[in-house]
C-alpha cells in the first residue's frame, strides 16, 4: 500500500496525513490483550521502572498508566504491528526505501485523568541533520476531541517555534503565544480506532486532557530515512540510539543535510533530560512565577 500522489501532495502541503482504519481489528484486539497484561504486571507489582510512567492524578484509588515506555523491545506485538509491510510501504513513499525506527512509546489518556500534552514539535526534542523523519501515530481507540485526539497546526513544518525557557533552557513546549490566530487554526484529528495519523516532525501538535469517560491510547513511533543523523548527543540520544534499528532497506554510509535549521534544546544538567510530560509541567510552573 503506496500512498497516492494526491497523499504525498497533502502530506508535504499540510504537514499531516490521516489514514482511517488502517488497521484490522484483530490486529488491535492483540494489542489491547498485550498493553492489557503490560499495565497489569507493573501496576501490580509496583515495579513500573523502565516499564512504564503513571499519571500524577489517580482516578479514585487506582493508579493510572500515562505512558509505556519503549513498547518496541518489550513485546513482539508491537513489533509486528509497526513494521507490517503496509505501513512501511507508506513510509517509503514519503522518506525513501533506507527506513529506521529510532522511537517507540505508547501514550495513554485515561477516563478523566489522562493528561495534556501541551503545543510543541517533535524534531525540537531530538534534532537531526535532515527532517526525512516521520510520525506515525496509531490510534488504539477511538480518538474524539472530547478524549483529547491529537490536534496539528497545518502547514508550520517549515520552520520551528521557540520552545525555550527566559534563561534558555529547553521547555520541552512551544513557549511562543498560539492562542491569537497568527498561527492559524487547530485541527482536531479525530478518527476511529485502528486509524493511522502520519506526522512530519516540525509540524506542531498537541492534544487536550481527557475529562471523558472513554480512553484514549495511541502507539507512537518515529522513522527516519537512514541518512538522517542524530547531531545533538546527550545521555537521553545515547540511550535512544541503542534501539534504533533498520526495519527496511540499508544502514546509509553518509548522513545527508537538508530541510530547516535544527534547533539545538539546551539543558542545564543531566537531571533535565526527563519525558516531555515532566518537562512541560516544570516549563509551566516557571511560566508561572516568572
Amino acid at each position: 500500500m503506496t500512498l497516492t500522489s494526491t497523499q504525498i501532495n497533502n502530506y508535504r502541503r499540510d504537514g499531516f496525513l490521516v489514514l482511517e482504519s488502517f488497521f484490522d481489528p484483530t490486529a488491535i484486539d492483540e494489542v489491547d490483550g498485550v498493553i492489557e497484561r503490560i499495565t497489569d504486571k507493573a501496576i501490580t507489582s509496583g515495579n513500573t521502572a523502565g516499564v512504564m510512567e503513571l499519571e500524577p492524578q489517580r482516578d479514585g484509588d487506582l493508579s493510572q498508566p500515562r505512558r509505556i515506555l519503549n513498547p518496541f523491545e518489550q513485546d513482539e506485538c508491537f513489533r509486528r504491528l509497526v513494521t507490517t509491510e503496509r505501513l512501511l510501504d507508506c513510509i517509503e513513499s514519503l522518506i525513501g526505501p533506507d527506513i529506521v525506527l529510532h522511537i517507540s512509546k505508547l501514550n495513554f489518556k485515561p477516563a478523566r485523568v489522562g493528561s495534556v500534552v501541551e503545543w510543541h514539535q517533535d524534531l525540537a526534542y531530538y534534532p537531526h541533520t535532515n527532517d526525512d523523519l516521520v510520525t506515525v501515530l496509531m490510534y488504539i481507540d477511538d480518538a474524539t476531541e472530547a478524549n483529547g485526539c491529537l490536534r496539528v497546526l497545518p502547514r508550520h513544518h517549515h520552520h520551528y517555534f521557540d520552545h525555550a525557557l527566559p534563561d534558555g533552557r529547553f521547555a520541552g513546549m512551544i513557549t511562543e503565544d498560539l492562542h491569537d490566530g497568527r498561527s492559524g487554526q487547530a485541527v482536531a484529528l479525530s478518527a476511529p480506532r485502528g486509524s493511522v495519523i502520519l506526522m512530519h516532525p516540525i509540524t506542531p501538535h498537541s492534544s487536550h486532557p481527557n475529562r471523558s469517560d472513554q480512553a484514549r491510547r495511541t502507539l507512537i513511533v518515529s522513522f527516519r530515512a537512514s541518512d538522517s543523523v542524530p547531531i545533538w548527543f546527550n545521555e537521553r540520544v545515547a540511550q535512544a540510539e541503542k534501539n534504533a534499528c533498520v526495519v527496511r532497506g540499508t544502514t546509509a554510509k553518509f548522513a545527508r543535510f537538508g530541510g530547516p535549521a535544527p534547533m539545538l534544546p539546551k539543558y542545564n544538567q543531566s537531571s533535565d533530560f526527563k519525558s516531555l510530560y515532566s518537562l512541560q509541567d516544570e516549563a509551566k510552573e516557571q511560566q508561572k512565577l516568572a
